[in-house]
């Protein structure tokens, strides 16, 4: 029997143009023996409903129960029935939402509402969004209602039953072409245990430009995972719907709040999964208001440093010492960092920096030939690295004009040979953030040691991170997931 089955309450629902794949009226499903004994089926509910305890939810339901991998899953069947839930979901969306009506330029007054098949929108500049919107609620047919009130906001989301795709031949085109297109995908598979004891996914971005790991990095994570007993994985932003299957998760690409990234951070601690970066870092780690105030309060030695509010500059910039870093709170990567000469270049940076935020932080200049960038994993000393200078310019990183990036050298370092002073702080900083994977930089000069920055997502990269520690820099990662997977199971003791 074919391993695609597509669900519909009347048969007549799938029409003659559509693609020719198995059709199964939803009762004959319940109810046959034939697909009651059916193993590993991919099953797409087209039912008409997914009212709870219809016909359709049923399908979806006793699916589950069978071993088949079922889409909408009866958590996204029950997630869209409840708007409370569905707004929980979409929260995350809101800039995107925002990109994406300003492209898609609505010409239906206050008022839009789309068809997404299989996360795919007709209108091309909402592409992305529906992607994003199938990530977080996957079901074939989604209508999606959009309202505008001084801003764009997701005003309704109801999943659809194959009746309401409009009997006109671009339409049915577009929706089987958009079925083949998912079905083409891999499908997220229900867990089955494997030899290795743990499966871990590690989310990364092929061809991320700085990407926190290299290939060669996620390879050696690869290979001394399977030494330990623990199966890795490489995933995908699309594979959000899939991580239910894996035990634990590991993000290899750059977070931010406003990013998918801090998405699949929730939906696994979600799943009771173990993570890293976890939410909570991120929020932490990716606001430099936070940190400031977080090194402030506990007494952390810090560059000087000053939190701006929008329109309440008055005649600081008149009055301070210069130069002076100007910094937008979330920036990474040296990404939304410029150095103020005088008055006039602070008020014209900070109108810029403005626009993208209502807070923005002015820090004392401190130049040094080098960061040290200390990584810390679960409140311990992990690797030590001397980041240096970008040539002829002031920051490890030095963004040009056109997008290109140019990266500094670097110098690794043994743990006993970074000053005791570096280890301490570096500690101090990483350890008010929580228990997980840190990278803090340091500068240090002749004042004193001062802390810059404590990442979520630091750099692990072979030849560099790894280059005084070997694979002992991967096999202290990996060792600490299967510790934290083992105490969740209560054989941390055994």
């Amino acid at each position: 029997m074919s391993a695609h089955l597509i669900l519909v309450e009347r048969t007549g629902d799938w029409r003659p143009g559509f693609p020719d794949l198995p059709v199964v009226p939803v009762r004959d499903y319940l109810a046959a023996p034939d697909y009651v004994r059916l193993r590993q089926a991919k099953v797409i509910n087209l039912c008409r409903s997914y009212r709870y305890l219809g016909l359709g939810y049923y399908g979806g339901l006793l699916g589950e129960a069978r071993g088949h991998r079922v889409l909408p899953s009866v958590r996204t069947m029950t997630d869209l029935g409840n708007w409370a839930i569905t707004m929980l979901g979409i929260e995350d969306l809101a800039a995107p939402v925002q990109r994406a009506l300003r492209k898609a330029e609505p010409d239906a007054g206050d008022r839009i509402a789309i068809d997404l098949y299989f996360g795919q929108a007709q209108i091309p500049a909402l592409t992305e969004l529906g992607r994003d919107l199938f990530d977080v609620f996957p079901c074939p047919l989604l209508r999606v209602q959009f309202r505008h009130r001084g801003h764009w906001q997701i005003a309704g989301l109801r999943a659809l039953g194959l009746d309401a795709v409009p009997h006109t031949p671009e339409d049915e085109a577009r929706f089987g072409e958009a079925l083949l297109a998912h079905l083409g995908r891999r499908w997220r598979r229900h867990r089955v245990r494997r030899p290795a004891r743990y499966d871990l996914a590690i989310l990364h971005e092929p061809g991320e430009p700085l990407a926190p790991s290299n290939a060669a990095a996620l390879a050696n994570f690869s290979r001394l995972g399977r030494k330990l007993g623990v199966e890795v994985e490489l995933i995908e932003r699309r594979d959000y719907t899939r991580l239910p299957e894996y035990d634990a998760l590991f993000i290899r690409t750059t977070t931010n709040i406003d990013h998918y990234t801090y998405r699949f951070a929730k939906k696994a601690e979600s799943e009771h999964m173990v993570v890293i970066d976890d939410a909570d870092s991120i929020v932490r780690c990716t606001n430099k208001v936070f940190l400031a105030e977080l090194l402030a309060s506990h007494k952390i030695p810090a560059p000087r440093t000053r939190v701006l509010q929008r329109g309440a500059l008055g005649d600081l910039p008149e009055r301070i010492d210069y130069p002076v870093v100007l910094k937008i709170p979330d920036g990474s990567f040296s990404r939304g960092v410029h150095k103020a000469e005088n008055a006039e270049s602070f008020r014209r940076i900070a109108r810029t920096l403005f626009a993208e935020s209502s807070l923005i932080l002015a820090q004392e200049f401190l130049y040094t030939e080098f960061d040290w960038r200390i990584g810390v994993l679960d409140r311990t000393p992990l690797f030590a690295v001397q980041y240096l200078m970008s040539r002829d310019h002031w920051q490890i990183v030095h963004h040009g004009p056109a997008g290109e990036a140019e990266q500094g050298g670097f110098r690794p370092a043994a743990l006993a040979e970074v000053p005791g002073a570096v280890v301490d702080v570096a500690l101090k900083a990483a350890n008010r953030m929580g228990n997980g994977l840190y990278g803090v930089d340091v500068k240090q000069n002749a004042r004193g040691v001062y802390v810059i920055e404590v990442n979520d997502n630091p750099n692990l990269d072979a030849g560099v991170e790894d280059s005084v520690i070997g694979e002992t820099l991967y096999t202290r990662i990996l060792g600490e997931f299967v510790r934290r997977l083992d105490e969740r199971k209560g054989l941390a003791a055994l």
